[in-house]
């Protein structure tokens, strides 16, 4: 796999009930002049693919699509997502990961292999997989099941990840460092 050359799909799952936030839709959160949802589209504005898995939203250019039932949790969103995946490979992220950069999807496609990115333990939502293998690794039913239990079987490599890179937003405090540096 050349990092230049090889396709991806992107599925970025939003689904997410944001019961910690009082129910807020993360995707829609402000996020320097934008929104979370904005912001990991942009860092994977090179995919060939890209399918947003939660409630519909007016963006052009990708697939929406929605875990069965809504609300059945990141490995039903995860599915959801694969349904319409026609690449090799896909990066598989979260809507609250403020940290995420271009580079931080370039590092996991560098790794050549199903990858994950790890600070002080693997980040699930934030990884490049082997589409092929994601499928095979899927419960008959993903709904409620655990993402992580999915994951490992595929044991990815961990790439480490820069400061910072790898914090999410599931709490009004770390909503309130959204807009620190």
């Amino acid at each position: 796999m050349e990092r230049g050359r090889t396709t991806y799909a992107a599925i970025v799952l939003t689904g997410g009930k944001g019961e910690r936030l009082g129910g807020v839709d993360k995707a829609a959160l402000s996020y320097r002049d934008a929104t979370l949802l904005d912001h990991v589209l942009s860092v994977v504005d090179d995919a060939v693919q890209v399918v947003v898995v939660g409630p519909e939203k007016d963006r052009p250019g990708v697939v929406w699509a929605r875990e069965d039932p809504p609300g059945g949790g990141p490995l039903a969103g995860l599915a959801a997502g694969l349904a319409h995946v026609t690449q090799e490979w896909v990066a598989v992220l979260a809507v609250d990961q403020p940290g995420l950069t271009r580079d931080t999807i370039a590092r996991l496609r560098d790794a050549r292999a199903n990858a994950v990115l790890a600070d002080d333990r693997p980040q699930w939502l934030i990884g490049f997989w082997n589409v092929a293998d994601l499928r095979k690794a899927l419960p008959d039913d993903p709904r409620d099941q655990p993402l992580r239990r999915t994951l490992l079987q595929l044991a990815p490599v961990e790439v480490s990840a820069l400061p910072g890179e790898a914090r999410d937003v599931d709490t009004p405090a770390d909503l309130g460092t959204l807009h620190t540096p």
